[in-house]
């Protein structure tokens, strides 16, 4: 099963062309700067605008083709917005209730005391929205969506509206939901950070059309792209939880190609946890350092040389075993170290971050 979404919309300086499958689990992040379609798309799919021409196709059931389309309150899906747009008359628990209210009891698929529980809303219950801060109108508001039992859930930017440390208490959240729950989700986000937490597949909008669509590693790695992520370029491995290092509050994560050690986050061993390494946290050598400072070094082979946003600068693909990583230098190091796709290098990974 998958989800397949067609979509051509044309409007005053804008226009919004996409043909898409998507993976009918996880979730999908619709990634790209404001302004390029995502929200668009999201609501084209939400069945929230009506594009003539569209057609889509959602684990086995057509929500639009060109004989049918299927009304917004008719969809099984469930819809985030940046707003949690709560009912203030009515306390946690019944604004939760209101997402069962039109489902028969047959068609209830997701338990009540289970979003409760993966959403921290125990304590919560008997609290009006107005005594909530935005961190836990959010996660109510995205408990009522799941509470209706959708085939899809759509969110939209829901945590632009919070300042940072709100953002930080969420975000684990997301991730239980993400392990837990096996509905797919649409995730709309221009903040790198968020994809990187949370999406498994990722598709790169431009100017309403879509430049990548694919698993989030190997399309953070196509260097190829007009995609300018600046000091955030870089990719997110899946990883395991293989040693731990009491001594040091140090474990070590092993990924396809190698093992890293990062800072101890309290994982046990075999849990599989995201590392997140950026382009700017890479070196590169022709020969296996001694006497660094630097505790994660790894054989690989360079892929690809693109220009960088700056001219100073190049960005370079390259793969330890099947993972691909990026790497920033100046064009100077890599004339200096004659680098060309083919070369056996060491990489000499300064920083790694651990993301869940």
């Amino acid at each position: 099963m998958s989800i397949e979404a067609t979509f051509s919309l044309h409007y005053p300086g804008f226009a919004l062309n996409v043909q898409l499958q998507l993976p009918a689990r996880g979730v999908t992040a619709l990634f790209g700067p404001s302004g390029c379609g995502k929200t668009t798309l999201l609501r084209c799919m939400a069945g929230l605008i009506r594009a003539p021409e569209g057609r889509l196709l959602v684990q086995g059931q057509f929500w639009q083709d060109g004989q049918r389309f299927v009304p917004v309150h008719q969809r099984s899906l469930g819809y985030v917005f940046q707003d949690a747009a709560l009912f203030a008359h009515l306390n946690v628990r019944r604004n939760l209730q209101y997402g069962l209210a039109r489902l028969a009891a047959a068609e209830r698929r997701v338990d009540f005391d289970t979003v409760v529980q993966l959403l921290g809303l125990g304590a919560l219950l008997e609290r009006l929205p107005a005594t909530l801060s935005g961190g836990e109108r959010q996660r109510v508001s995205i408990g009522r969506a799941l509470l209706g039992s959708p085939r899809l859930l759509l969110m939209d930017e829901p945590l632009a509206a919070l300042d940072a440390a709100r953002k930080q208490e969420i975000l684990p959240y997301l991730e239980q939901l993400h392990d837990t729950l096996e509905i797919p989700v649409i995730y709309v986000s221009h903040a790198s950070d968020e994809v990187a937490r949370l999406a498994d597949h990722l598709v790169l909008l431009r100017e309403g059309s879509v430049l990548a669509s694919g698993p989030l590693t190997e399309t953070l790695a196509r260097i190829e792209l007009p995609l300018d992520l600046g000091e955030d370029a870089g990719v997110v491995l899946q990883a395991v939880v293989a040693e731990r290092d009491s001594r040091w509050h140090l474990a070590r994560v092993a990924f396809e190609g190698g093992s890293l050690w990062v800072r101890d986050g309290g994982h046990a061993l075999g849990q599989r946890v995201r590392v997140r390494i950026l382009a700017r946290d890479i070196s590169i050598a022709l020969k296996k350092a001694v006497g660094t400072s630097v505790q994660n070094i790894l054989p690989a082979t360079l892929e690809h040389i693109a220009a960088d946003s700056h001219p100073a600068q190049a960005l370079l693909r390259l793969r330890a075993g099947p993972s691909p990583l990026l790497a920033r230098l100046t064009q100077r190091a890599v004339a200096d170290l004659a680098l060309v796709p083919g070369s056996a290098v060491w990489l000499q990974i300064k920083a790694v971050a651990l993301i869940g």
